[in-house]
């Protein structure tokens, strides 16, 4: 039993120290992963970009202002003012599956770099037991004149030990990939993140303007259905003619058949809103948010171009999977060159079990070379397979910085169309409702005729439900333009921050990334 110690304790020493070792005398072979440079633009929108938009006489009618090189608070979704909404975001953050699915996906990724960093960075160490029973017939060497032995019992006992050296950086790189596809599944939990919390204030904000659209319309079917009563009770005086009642009537009809559209669509928001928040639609309470109860952000943050490529979740995502091909073709280089194993093991052999631990009588060391001569090209067209894919890689990461760039400069223009947009339907509703107030005045005094009184109603309706379709879209694309900023964020953020982290992320190049030969 000694004896097995200090041969186990020897061995574990020598094979211990041999990562250092490896570690002193390697290098790893292909390219070094660089950071792409992020276009050198200064602004997102063609032109002179506006400081602000405009300002109408309306609710949510302030002039927004654009802060270049503001950051966006990690809770923007507050800047609306709403502790309802608040709610809502914060319950779908707690309870959403889709995050749920992505935080999974991150913890997959980080046993996946735990469980091939174990096995290639340290000795590995099999312990392995046998017993079998054999018959030696000494006839068949040759030996005849000495009786063949009984059959009997073989024990073994041993431990088997081996490494292969990394010197040509072969698993280093393996390990830089697998870092880099935990970094990919977290900034894939960012983007899901953002984009689910986006997504309840998008449909919590439509909602409120949905419910304020169909309040404006009942509303009015109310005041028309009462406008009918009295025209049909002038019919039967022989004040008007059939004909003013029909009209009426036509008008009653049509506001009333706007109705269930607008309840169907609430409806359908619920839906949405109970699936982001991870409900059945049965169960779900409906928030009860007005669009007069959301403030609109009048002071917003613009991260500067040059920072965005360094903040938008899935633009790192797509870095990310930059710096797994760059990874991936060292892998490919290192395979093109011989490939080091030591091994080592000691045991025992003996007829009897108690036996096997008095002393070690079965040992060796030893160490083999791998170095492929022919393989029918097959090891340089790998390499270049993983250069194309980089090169795939790159192109996405940089169609992936493009978008977001196009997604923030339409947001920006959609936003300053919103704030004209409200203005000119603010000033539009103002001006039917003093007409129809103008006309009902005529029409008592019998100035005009019902259908004028009609078509005054008409329009009163519809500049009415226009302006708070307007109030509704300017929250909606301003939560727009926070979601393609990329949100906010913090490390704490993160469900697991001990994740390994890609090395050299720090390092910069010019806008092609790192470039390197095919062959």
């Amino acid at each position: 039993m000694d004896s097995l110690r200090r041969w186990a304790r020897c061995l574990a020493i020598g094979f211990t120290a041999l990562p250092a070792l490896s570690a002193l005398v390697s290098c790893a072979v292909g390219p070094d992963f660089h950071t792409p440079a992020a276009p050198s633009v200064a602004q997102y929108t063609a032109g002179t970009q506006p400081p602000g938009t405009a300002a109408a006489d309306s609710p949510q009618g302030a002039a927004q202002r654009f802060d270049a090189g503001a950051m966006v608070p990690v809770d923007w979704w507050t800047r609306f003012g709403s502790p309802g909404l608040d709610r809502l975001v914060a319950d779908a953050l707690a309870a959403s599956p889709t995050l749920v699915a992505a935080v999974a996906k991150l913890r997959q990724a980080q046993e996946d770099y735990a469980a091939r960093a174990g096995g290639t960075r340290w000795p590995s160490a099999d312990l392995n037991l046998s017993a079998k029973r054999q018959q030696v017939d000494l006839a068949s060497f040759g030996i005849t004149s000495v009786p063949n032995p009984g059959p009997f019992s073989l024990y073994n006992a041993s431990v088997d030990v081996s490494y292969t050296l990394d010197i040509f950086g072969a698993n280093r790189r393996t390990l830089e990939g697998l870092a880099a596809q935990t970094d990919y599944a977290r900034f894939q939990w960012e983007a899901a993140r953002l984009a689910l919390a986006a997504n309840v204030v998008t449909a919590a904000i439509r909602r409120a303007s949905l419910r304020a659209q169909l309040s404006a319309a009942e509303g009015a079917l109310a005041a028309q259905t009462q406008q009918l009563s009295i025209t049909q009770e002038r019919l039967s005086a022989g004040g008007v003619a059939q004909l003013d009642v029909e009209n009426q009537q036509s008008l009653v009809a049509q506001t009333a058949a706007t109705l269930p559209a607008l309840r169907q669509q609430i409806a359908q928001l619920d839906h949405q809103l109970a699936l982001y928040l991870g409900q059945p639609p049965g169960t779900f309470a409906s928030p009860e948010l007005t669009l007069h109860s959301l403030q609109l952000p009048e002071d917003l943050p613009l991260v500067l171009p040059s920072a965005l490529a360094r903040r938008r979740p899935d633009v790192r995502a797509s870095e990310a999977l930059l710096h797994r091909a760059s990874a991936d073709v060292g892998v490919a280089t290192a395979n093109l060159y011989p490939r080091f194993t030591l091994t080592g093991s000691f045991g025992s052999q003996r007829t009897r079990a108690a036996d096997l631990a008095d002393s070690v009588n079965v040992w060796n060391i030893g160490m083999s070379l791998l170095q492929p001569i022919f393989r029918g090209g097959q090891l340089r067209a790998e390499r270049r397979s993983a250069v194309a894919a980089y090169d795939a890689a790159l192109a996405n990461y940089q169609q992936t910085v493009l978008q977001g760039f196009v997604q923030v400069a339409d947001a920006l223009r959609t936003l300053e169309s919103d704030a004209q947009t409200l203005q000119a339907r603010s000033e539009a509703a103002t001006r039917a409702d003093r007409a129809w107030r103008i006309s009902e005045a005529r029409y008592r005094a019998g100035g005009i005729s019902q259908l004028a009184l009609l078509d005054a109603q008409r329009q009163a309706l519809d500049t009415a439900r226009a302006q708070r379709e307007a109030q509704g879209a300017r929250l909606a694309d301003t939560a727009a333009l926070f979601q393609a900023l990329g949100g906010g964020w913090q490390e704490t953020d993160h469900p697991a921050a001990s994740a390994p982290a890609s090395s050299t992320r720090h390092s910069t190049s010019d806008a092609t990334g790192a470039r390197f030969n095919a062959d």
